[in-house]
Order: C-alpha cells, then structure tokens, then sequence
C-alpha cells in the first residue's frame, strides 16, 4: 500500500455514498487523516462499519456555502476529494433543481473555499461519463465536447467546467474524473442494475428492466475507481495535469441483457427471464468511454475482470442482505 497517503490530511465529500466510503476506507487504511462531510452520517451496512471511529466526520451538505467555507478554512485539507453529488437519475429527473444546488452549486462552494488556498496541494472532483451527453462516435475521448441535454447530465457538464475555469482562471490544483458505471458491494441504490441484478438473481427474483434491455454501458468495480482517483491526486502535481480530465473505464461495454446474463452466470441460479418495461426516458442509448489517456499517462489499468468483479460482490450481498 502507497505510503504517500501516511499522515496527509484531506477531505472527502460525500463519504457516505458507494464510491465515498470506498475511497474513504482505502484513506483510512493508508494512513491518512481524513475528514468528511456528507448529508448523512452512520448509514447502515456501509462499508465504513468499523471505521468511523478513524474519521472525523461533519453532518453538512455542500450546497451549504458557509458549511463548507468554514470547514475547509478549519481543516487545511492538503487533498480534496468531492464525490458528493445527487447521483441518481429517476430523482434529478423528478426534482432538477435539487440536483442543480447539490451538483452545481455544491462543487462551485468546494472550488470558490479552496481558491488561493496554499496548503491544497489537489482536488479530484467526480463528473461523469454523461456529462458527455451523447455523441454519434463511440468510445468517448475526452475531448468531447460536454453537452449533457437532461438534469444529471447538465449538472455534471458544468460541474466538468466549473472545475476547468478554477483551474485555468485561478490556478486551483484540480482534475476531474469521468467514469463508467461503478459496481461493487455497498451500493444500495437499487434503481441501479447490478446491486438490483444481484439481489434478485441472489433471491430468485424476476429482474424489472426499465429500458428495452440494449443499452450499451462500461462497468467497472469500484476499487479499480478507487485506485484512479488515488493515482490521479498522487500525479497530479508532478505530471502538471491541473485542469485535465480522465475517463476510466475497462473499455468492455455490454448491453443492460448481456450484464443481466453474466450476473446470473456469476450467481449460478437458474435464469428467470427479466421483465423489460421499455419505458427508459432520457437515457442515452449506446455511451461507453475510451481510457486511452489514463493507461499512456497514468499507467492505470483496471485490474478486476467483470467476472471478478461479480465474484467479490455477489458475496457481499449475500453476506449483507
């Protein structure tokens, strides 16, 4: 395990969430000082059970300026990590303007507290592989222009541009990150397939797919995210990426049935046929992203096959459910 990490100190945003309490265990163990901040605290069967004693966490939400100016001037964080983000889809789409305050407004508070600030040596801030919004070719590359069209989609575009103009306009340490869909145990957002797929294949359950099934996505477990975010922070000032952003991603896209199938395989239950509702609304169809960059100039590469992937998080849900 990097001894970077030993004694720094640094903020997470969000580390109550499924990438956040990853991030925030890997933190922890890597001898790290961290803080956190997030609108829940103690949430149940988390991944940070038996860590929260070795974080200071603060209830607060970031759309909260004031929360987050003090805290930031409080704790000189060295790295920033801000993963807090309204992150599901259905919901931005029934309430846009609470996704605009949490993902917009929320990563301008984080940007605008850190400015100036000489202690933050970098900030990684999650956008997302929509951010993108959709374009005819396929992989994406990361010099797409963002033009998401639908309320999550368009938050993460400005969040993508808000951190672009921090670091250009006023020289804030920072990158962004734009990923595939991150799978893994702790994620209890059922809207989403494979914890959904998982648990239903695990209780023999009929699977409801509300898009007609062929969508195309990449997905990636969560520690392979976990390891590109640290990556990211650690080479962010000696490769002088400040400003750039990265896609990660395995680069295996597969239909919302192909995943369906491998889940099931994984399982080793008998297959009960999916019920496709085809009611998928303001969803781009076919989205899947090209991590060229991160292999030519991180050296990152996934090290989770999506076999491997299931393995590890079929057991944890059988553990846990």
């Amino acid at each position: 395990m990097s001894q970077f990490w030993k004694n720094k100190k640094v903020l997470v945003t969000g580390h109550e969430g499924f990438l956040g309490s990853w991030l925030t265990k890997r933190l922890v163990d890597s001898g790290a000082k961290v803080v956190a901040v997030d609108k829940v605290t103690n949430r149940k069967k988390s991944i940070l059970d038996g860590y929260r004693k070795r974080i200071k966490a603060i209830k607060g939400d970031i759309a909260n300026a004031k929360v987050i100016r003090a805290l930031i001037n409080k704790t000189k964080p060295q790295y920033i990590f801000h993963l807090a983000a309204e992150a599901i889809v259905g919901e931005t789409l029934k309430n846009p303007i609470t996704a605009f305050k949490s993902n917009i407004e929320g990563t301008w508070n984080i940007l605008e507290a850190a400015r100036g600030k000489k202690y933050l040596s970098g900030m990684v801030v999650a956008s997302s592989d929509k951010a993108y919004g959709t374009h005819k070719i396929l992989p994406y590359t990361e010099n797409f222009a963002l033009q998401g069209n639908h309320p999550y989609d368009a938050s993460k575009s400005c969040t993508d541009l808000l951190c672009q103009t921090y670091s250009h306009t006023y020289k804030t340490p920072v990158c962004i990150t734009r990923c595939g869909n991150i799978y893994g145990p702790g994620d209890f957002h059922f809207s989403r397939i494979v914890p959904d797929g998982v648990c239903s294949a695990i209780k023999n359950k009929q699977l409801v797919i509300r898009s007609n099934g062929k969508f195309t996505r990449d997905y990636i477990y969560v520690e392979d995210i976990v390891d590109a975010y640290l990556l990211l922070a650690q080479k962010m000032k000696s490769l002088k990426l400040s400003g750039q952003a990265f896609n990660f991603s395995t680069e295996n896209p597969m239909s919302v049935l192909q995943l369906f199938r491998e889940i099931n395989k994984a399982v080793g239950q008998k297959q009960i046929k999916p019920k496709v509702l085809n009611q998928g609304k303001f969803e781009i169809p076919h989205q899947y992203l090209s991590a060229k960059k991160a292999r030519r100039i991180l050296k990152w590469r996934p090290k989770h096959t999506l076999k491997q992937g299931l393995t590890k998080t079929i057991q944890w849900y059988r553990d846990n459910g």
